[in-house]
């Protein structure tokens, strides 16, 4: 089946084999360090799921967080970063699969990873982004604010995401086009804040 195809590790470590990564601009994205400048608690517990190459989880580090999380399927960039953070024990760098994963987070971080889920798949990350957030836990991150013809990446936009956030799991703080988008993004990507109810 094809959504599954797209969901499995092979298909991702291909994508990171052949170098096939468009998504990832080499650096946090702007409105996600512009959201991380402004916490004051670095001993929170804040989960990347679909990490990648994990740009933010580097600079969560650079600004003294003590308990971050990534999480990937890809097999060879999971390795890539147990490297790269094997001196950071404030960095746990984990192989597996996001609907199986279990924790408790304070904060979770969406950055290219909800637009790699095929459409059918949607409804089923915010209650699964439920389970792993602590009582009003957040979710913050960008989403696509733009249709693409096929994907991933699969795109969206504001009403779209609004009508299928579970109301009951989440208050929205901020669901809105990002104002501090990088140039080559102005326009098409939307500032996500939900807090767990």
């Amino acid at each position: 089946m094809e959504e599954e195809r797209i969901l499995d590790k092979e298909f991702w470590n291909k994508r990171y084999e052949m170098n096939h990564i468009g998504w990832d601009i080499g650096y946090p994205s702007t409105p996600i360090k512009t959201y991380i400048d402004q916490l004051t608690n670095k001993n929170i517990d804040i989960l990347i799921p679909g990490a990648g190459n994990a740009h933010e989880a580097h600079y969560l580090l650079e600004q003294g967080f003590k308990s971050i999380t990534i999480l990937d399927i890809a097999p060879l960039v999971v390795e890539k970063n147990k490297e790269l953070f094997k001196n950071n024990p404030e960095v746990k760098v984990i192989e597996g699969d996001f609907w199986e994963f279990e924790g408790q987070f304070d904060l979770i971080f969406e950055q290219t990873f909800f637009c790699t889920l095929p459409l059918s798949f949607r409804p089923k990350y915010f209650k699964k982004i439920a389970e792993l957030l602590k009582e009003k836990g957040r979710l913050c991150g960008v989403l696509f604010n733009v249709h693409f013809e096929s994907g991933p990446p699969f795109g969206g936009d504001i009403e779209e995401y609004r009508a299928m956030i579970p109301l009951q799991l989440f208050n929205i703080d901020k669901l809105e086009e990002c104002y501090n988008s990088i140039k080559p993004r102005s326009g098409n990507e939307v500032w996500l804040n939900l807090q767990k109810v």
